[in-house]
């Protein structure tokens, strides 16, 4: 199965305490579409320094890990969704939990789209893939599509 999707440059976001996963992530994004920048940060508090600078031009779409040290995904989260310039921008949460809780959650706090974690490297791609084909925005608070399988 090949993963074809537009070339345009796209600009995606990845918050992740795990450097392997941030690679593998990275390494994925580039085979789905070669032309996509990456701006990686090691936890949400370094996401959200880097959203603080008003960067041009903004993610398309930002991948927040859960389980993070220092500010965690919720917190981030949160805190993205208060801001005026930031809070309409797409949130996909990403965790190795399945818990229906946490998974209400991150509908509760205004994330867009909830996925466990992949395990593999073509199932990462298969989840960029799926993100970038679809509007995040128009799909919010649908329960029904909220979870990304």
């Amino acid at each position: 199965m090949t993963l074809q999707i537009s070339q345009s440059q796209r600009y995606i976001y990845l918050a992740d305490d795990d450097e392997d996963d941030r690679q593998m992530f990275h390494e994925a994004l580039l085979e789905v579409n070669s032309n996509a920048v990456l701006t990686q940060a090691e936890d949400g508090k370094e996401l959200l320094e880097i959203l603080s600078k008003n960067p041009k031009p903004l993610p398309e779409v930002i991948f927040l890990d859960i389980n993070m040290p220092k500010i965690g995904g919720f917190e981030c989260l949160e805190q993205i969704k208060q801001n005026k310039k930031l809070n309409k921008m797409p949130i996909i949460m990403l965790s190795t939990s399945s818990d229906p809780l946490t998974i209400n959650r991150a509908l509760q706090l205004g994330a867009n789209f909830y996925a466990v974690k992949p395990s593999t490297f073509e199932d990462i791609k298969l989840l960029i893939k799926k993100v970038l084909q679809m509007d995040c925005l128009s799909i919010q608070n649908d329960k029904q599509k909220f979870r990304l399988a």
